[in-house]
């Protein structure tokens, strides 16, 4: 005789290295149902199919594909799915200081966000967070995601117009200029810099035209090419020019070129006469 029916969970979790995260957590469920608890954390949540309905200190509230939901730490909450076919949602664990604490109470009040730009925010930092090898650009969209969360939660300070810094925006290209290799966080750039996070990357891409993380990828494969063109394998030329292996350096060389950089090594014309003009 069969046994009941074991409800469906599809679960992927880890930790990524990227201050101001504790977790990544994407999940499928049918039939969970999550009991009251409380996170040391912000929780950020995204629905991608279904609905979730979940109670906020005692007041219940619905997460929905179009919403993002923001549920404050140390604030007992609950959930469970709305259709019969369970729901998708990723998740991210913020913490705790990466927002006031003056802001808990307005999350409580109202932690359904109806924000299409934030929520597109969100998705794309998770679709960096599942390639490790770009901290720099999952650092840069987490600075913008809680500069717009800040704006939702706490309307006088995000009263502030947006600067256009340009003597800042240089600043900070010469820092990636000079750490091209190895690179430098945001957090240390916003250290040596005397900037806001948020601040920094937007001033970068309103003076450049680009943001930093794509700046600084674009200058390593410059690099990489001049060694390739120079003799080195690419696997060498990886670790030189920034990059965190050789498969890492493919990648980008080939979006950015479209072709590897052993073949782009390859098509390299010997000067005539064995002497360069």
């Amino acid at each position: 005789m069969a046994g009941p029916a074991v409800p469906r969970a599809d679960i992927s979790a880890w930790r990524p290295d990227v201050p101001g995260i504790s977790e990544v957590f994407h999940a499928h469920f049918t039939e969970h149902v999550y009991p009251k608890h409380t996170h040391d954390t912000w929780t950020l949540l995204i629905v991608d199919d279904g609905a979730v309905r979940y109670g906020l200190d005692r007041h219940e509230h619905g997460a929905l594909p179009s919403t993002v939901s923001v549920l404050p730490p140390q604030v007992p909450h609950d959930g469970r799915t709305v259709h019969p076919e369970g729901f998708r949602k990723r998740v991210l664990y913020l913490d705790a200081p990466m927002l006031d604490g003056r802001l808990i109470g307005r999350a409580v009040d109202d932690p359904t966000l109806a924000d299409p730009l934030l929520g597109e925010r969100i998705g794309q930092l998770h679709a960096v967070l599942e390639v490790p090898d770009h901290p720099l650009e999952a650092a840069s969209r987490l600075a913008l995601i809680r500069e717009r969360l800040v704006h939702h939660l706490d309307r006088p300070e995000a009263a502030e117009p947006v600067r256009r810094d340009a003597r800042l925006a240089h600043q900070l290209r010469e820092l990636l200029d000079a750490r091209m290799p190895q690179g430098v966080t945001l957090e240390e750039a916003s250290a040596l810099l005397h900037a806001h996070p948020a601040h920094l990357v937007r001033s970068f891409t309103r003076e450049h035209g680009l943001p930093p993380h794509r700046y600084l990828t674009g200058r390593r494969v410059e690099l990489a090419r001049g060694l390739l063109l120079d003799g080195r394998r690419p696997a060498e030329v990886a670790g030189l020019a920034g990059f965190f292996d050789q498969s890492h350096l493919n990648r980008h060389f080939r979006k950015m070129l479209g072709i590897s950089p052993a073949a782009y090594a390859g098509r390299g014309k010997p000067a005539r006469g064995g002497r360069r003009g």
